[in-house]
Order: C-alpha cells, then structure tokens, then sequence
C-alpha cells in the first residue's frame, strides 16, 4: 500500500481557497471590500514568495470566524463552496486522487491553509484525512481567532505529518511508496521528503527543481 499526500491550492483546485475566502465574505458584504483586498493581495504575494509571515497572515484571516456559531459558518461554507472552489475543480484532479483511491492508498491532504476551509473541500474529493492549520475553539463553542500546534506550512508539514502517523499508529515504513502532489516552492521541503515527489501545476522554482532531479511534472488544469 502507498500513502498518497495532496496539496490543496493550484493542486487540486485551480485557485487557492486561502484568497478566495476572504472575496466570498467581501462578496457577502461581511468585510471591507478595499482593506481586505489589499491585505489578500498582501499576504499572497509573500506567499508566493516564499516568506509569508504565518502568524501575521493568521490573525487577519481567523478573525472574521469568530463572529460566527459554527451552524452559521457550515452554511456559509456551502455557498463558498458553490460558488467559489466546485467550479476551480477540474476531472484532471480528481481522477489524480482517484487513481490512488482504486488502487486501496491510504489518502491524506495537508495543507497550509486552516482545517475550516480545506475539510469540506478535501471532502469534496472523497478524502477524509485532512492536516491543516488547527484552529482553537472556545467554550461558547465558536473559534478564538487562534491557531493550535505548527502550522502546516513549509518545513511544519513534515512536522504535521509525523504528528499524523504517529496519531495512526503507522510509520513511513508501513508504505511502499509515499506520493507528495503539490505546486508551490514552498512545499519543496516535504517533497524533498518523500519517495514519489510530484510537482502539479508547478511554479518556476518547483518547476526548475522537479526538472533538475527528474521528478515526475503532471498538470490538472
């Protein structure tokens, strides 16, 4: 059996879920349409960059969940969900994470966006295991606004992902192969990590490294 990774964004899904929730809410009239575009664009262009300030990024976008029970955010999700990510979801990626379906893998998305956003969406794809960044909840049931553990970001996803084999009771050997799909520079660390690294969609310093040791370069859309 192989255990078989998949990044989230410009991966699975044509767009990246961590921008595009923040224009549903300004979308819903839920936040402010000009600072909330110039903080996306802000963050997002450090992530591309590789040097996106995790903690800074996290507390502007957790904030606006906190207003919110956890009925009302589901229903909120479902619209984000129609109207947002199902039509950025191409058969090219899920037949990618349905190949390893039939063969029986064990099947994991690890992403660097928070557990809210991505569960529903690695739902999507039949995928039930999920690693994001863990977020805190109160004891009138709602989300603080905080993050628990290590964010699942660059070098914290192989951390996160020692952490789930661990809660398994599995270790890397239980795996003929493990697969890694992700597009982003920023994820080099546990593709550097894995047996059957895959770059998807690749971005230029990806794309340069997977041309470079030979890795297997695949697109979805």
């Amino acid at each position: 059996m192989n255990l078989a990774i998949f990044d989230l964004d410009h991966t699975l899904i044509a767009s990246d879920s961590d921008n595009e929730w923040p224009k549903y809410l300004m979308h819903k009239g839920i936040v402010d349409k000009a600072f909330v575009e110039k903080k996306n664009d802000y963050f997002y262009q450090q992530y591309l960059q590789g040097r996106l300030n995790v903690d800074e990024f996290l507390e502007f976008q957790l904030e606006p969940l906190t207003h919110y029970s956890m009925e009302q955010l589901a229903v909120m999700h479902e619209e984000f969900m129609c109207e947002f990510i199902r039509p950025t979801i191409t058969e090219v990626a899920r037949e990618l994470v349905a190949k390893h379906q039939r063969a029986g893998d064990d099947l994991l998305l690890i992403s660097a966006t928070n557990e809210f956003i991505i569960t529903p969406i690695a739902n999507e794809f039949g995928i039930t295991e999920v690693i994001g960044v863990t977020l805190e909840i109160g004891v009138d049931g709602r989300y603080t606004g905080n993050y628990i553990g290590v964010p699942s970001y660059q070098g914290g996803k192989i951390v996160r992902l020692e952490q789930w084999l661990q809660e398994k009771g599995k270790t890397r050997s239980d795996y003929d192969d493990i697969y890694f799909y992700s597009d982003s520079r920023n994820d080099l660390p546990l593709l550097q990590d894995v047996s059957r690294p895959v770059a998807v969609n690749p971005d230029d310093i990806l794309l340069a490294h997977a041309t470079e040791h030979g890795w297997e370069i695949v697109h979805t859309h």
